[in-house]
């Protein structure tokens, strides 16, 4: 297949394009590597993907309409994977207009031209933020989610209904997939495990929130990446048992559906510094600070839905994936 990737110089972008690439895909990359956070790590990402005679890249913002248009008119891929957003829950509250620009009118713009080119299946990031208040777990895909604490998580909220509504009204096939903390090398320097590495090589205190007492659902890339992979090739249907009467919001009588992708194994924070720890040869300075505003304390996939839809099994522990990353980290750093 032809499959448009966006966001192909971020972290989850890159390592989907190396899986289509790899099994013979043609990959068209899109990113408009901004600075939100180091811009050479994304090109180190995009300079091992332009080794593929099946990749192309264009560097290109969502929010340029026309520039995407023409982009859908010269490649027409069949099928489209968005992973174009400004990301971050804390970030949000600095520069709200920034998620407003890329995950708002960039999104609408993406699914225009997805509708216009007829593309067989468009699979996007939602996010495990959109829980935001819930506090049952684990996080099901069933549950009302009407109550977000950032900017961020709103936006993908808007996203899962954005889509909807393409599906209803166009027929356009679409999977959100709703990720929970994702891991591994190559990973975002703005995510824990990226600061905490620096910080404790550099003999640095590390700023823990909630004074560690989070858990989160931490789930390793290459595990994320074959979900993606099956979710991608299962082209979304309309559910026969779906009823305005009871409506369900992880399906519909469209061709829509929503997913939860993560480890189903949720970790406490303090358990995972010390399994940094061990891997480095180090101990931390711990700064303990107070909930960050828009966070939540826990966070648990439900991914029941995945497992059945596509086979989905995650295998990966965070002993196994914190010490791949520490490993990548030493080479790609040089420490």
């Amino acid at each position: 297949m032809k499959v448009l990737v966006t966001g192909a110089a971020g972290f989850i972008g890159s390592a989907l394009s190396h899986r289509l690439l790899a099994r013979g895909d043609q990959v068209v990359g899109l990113d408009n590597l901004n600075d939100y956070y180091d811009v050479s790590l994304k090109e180190a990402r995009l300079a091992r993907l332009k080794d593929h005679t099946g990749f192309s890249f264009r560097r290109l913002a969502l929010e340029d309409r026309a520039h995407l248009e023409a982009l859908f008119k010269a490649e027409q891929p069949q099928r489209v994977v968005n992973m174009a957003a400004q990301a971050g829950v804390r970030y949000s509250l600095e520069n709200p207009h920034a998620y407003v620009d890329s995950n708002l009118v960039g999104f609408v713009n993406l699914l225009e031209c997805c509708r216009a080119s007829q593309v067989e299946h468009l699979v996007y990031a939602s996010s495990s933020s959109v829980y935001g208040a819930n506090t049952t777990m684990p996080f099901s895909v069933h549950d009302n989610v009407d109550h977000p604490l950032s900017l961020y998580a709103a936006t993908k909220k808007a996203n899962e209904l954005m889509a909807h509504t393409y599906s209803h009204l166009y027929g356009l096939p679409t999977t959100g997939l709703r990720f929970f903390t994702v891991y591994g090398p190559w990973g975002r320097p703005d995510m824990a495990l990226f600061k905490f590495t620096k910080a404790i090589l550099q003999g640095s205190p590390i700023d823990v929130f909630n004074y560690g007492n989070h858990r989160r659902d931490f789930t390793y890339i290459d595990d994320i990446v074959e979900g993606m992979l099956r979710t991608l090739d299962r082209v979304a249907q309309p559910d026969p048992q779906w009823t305005g009467d009871a409506p369900d919001s992880a399906s519909s009588r469209a061709p829509y559906r929503l997913y939860n992708i993560g480890s189903n194994r949720p970790v406490e924070l303090l358990r995972y510094i010390e399994v940094l720890e061990h891997c480095l040869g180090r101990t931390a300075e711990k700064n303990l600070l107070p909930m960050q505003p828009g966070d939540v304390p826990d966070t648990y996939a439900d991914v029941d839905a995945l497992v059945a839809d596509v086979g989905y099994r995650p295998q990966t522990t965070v002993e196994e994936g914190v010490a791949r990353f520490v490993d990548w980290y030493r080479d790609f750093y040089k420490v």
